[in-house]
């Protein structure tokens, strides 16, 4: 039986289908824009980086080229375990399985933390931002990176997907909080149609993802996205 973390917020597609869900880590953005756009607010050179929700440990060897430390925490017990497998090879790495209102770290240890497409949707989720002012140290740095719903034809295929979201309300709460943003244009480049047709199942309601695969030729899509980011 998998072990769930306290207080996950369930992620229906990377929970359900990693195997599609490691096609889509793989398209998301070929550029490196991203993380680009962190590394010119707070570089990493040297430091101890924190990867909340980290999945299956997708973004970890990369962080660890440049980074000291890297620590990645997923309430999955599953996905933990393919993470631990993944980064076994590298000093330095590792992987906790727990939520991110309740991270297994001391007070001021993390240089960086960083989180995409996980937890850090807006309000409910200020026990995971007092975990971040205990862990990240003084000159450190907080990112958050997620789909900018109010943007392009993907915004608006999450907007069917999941009505309750409400962009100006989660807008608000970051203001709120002190969070400063810049708006990211991230796309999506698969090698197969296959692979595009299959992530866009996981992502959306079925009658949503069969309308995205009707509007979307080729193999490329625009992933309109925010950056969202505090210093400590």
């Amino acid at each position: 039986m998998t072990r769930i973390a306290k207080g996950a917020i369930p992620s229906p597609n990377i929970w359900n289908t990693p195997q599609i869900y490691e096609l889509e880590n793989r398209a998301v953005d070929p550029d490196g824009a991203a993380d680009a756009a962190m590394r010119a607010l707070r570089p990493w050179d040297g430091a101890t980086v924190l990867d909340i929700g980290c999945g299956t440990g997708f973004h970890l060897p990369v962080l660890a080229r440049e980074a000291t430390r890297v620590i990645g925490v997923e309430p999955h017990g599953d996905l933990a375990a393919l993470a631990r497998r993944r980064c076994a090879g590298l000093p330095g790495v590792s992987v906790h399985a727990a939520a991110a209102q309740d991270l297994p770290l001391p007070d001021a240890s993390v240089d960086v933390a960083m989180a995409r497409w996980a937890y850090f949707f807006g309000p409910g989720c200020e026990p995971g931002l007092r975990e971040l002012s205990r862990v990240v140290r003084r000159g450190g740095a907080a990112f958050v990176v997620d789909l900018d719903a109010t943007r392009g034809s993907f915004g608006r295929w999450f907007s069917r997907t999941v009505p309750a979201y409400a962009p100006r309300e989660v807008e608000a709460f970051w203001q709120r909080h002190g969070w400063q943003r810049r708006e990211l244009d991230l796309r999506m480049v698969f090698q197969r149609r296959a692979d595009l047709e299959a992530v866009l199942r996981i992502e959306f309601a079925p009658e949503v993802a069969e309308q995205a695969i009707a509007e979307t030729p080729g193999l490329e899509l625009a992933y309109p996205n925010v950056l969202r980011w505090r210093y400590f």
